[in-house]
């Protein structure tokens, strides 16, 4: 059964694929800190926008604006994206 993370989406399988193997956890590895917890909002926002920017080959102000449009949809960002339209 897969699990899906919090913070960005991610299918989680395998124990590699959650925060620090820990499958209590409901967000990956990417999205956590080396101490296991989960990145804030800015930290995620700078790594997905900059992992846009390098998988899709698209300027960071276009990558940051689908960052957030990708966030705004997880249930871990769900507040933040709120009052960003605010």
């Amino acid at each position: 059964m897969s699990t899906q993370c919090i913070a960005c989406g991610m299918p989680m399988v395998k124990d590699e694929d959650f925060a620090q193997g820990d499958r209590s956890k409901d967000y990956c590895r990417y999205c956590s800190r080396p101490d296991g917890s989960m990145q804030n909002y800015s930290e995620k926002l700078g790594s997905l926008t900059a992992f846009i920017v390098r998988t899709q080959g698209i300027t960071a102000h276009a990558a940051q604006a689908a960052a957030k449009e990708m966030m705004s949809k997880l249930p871990a960002w769900s507040k933040e994206a709120k009052n960003e339209k605010l």
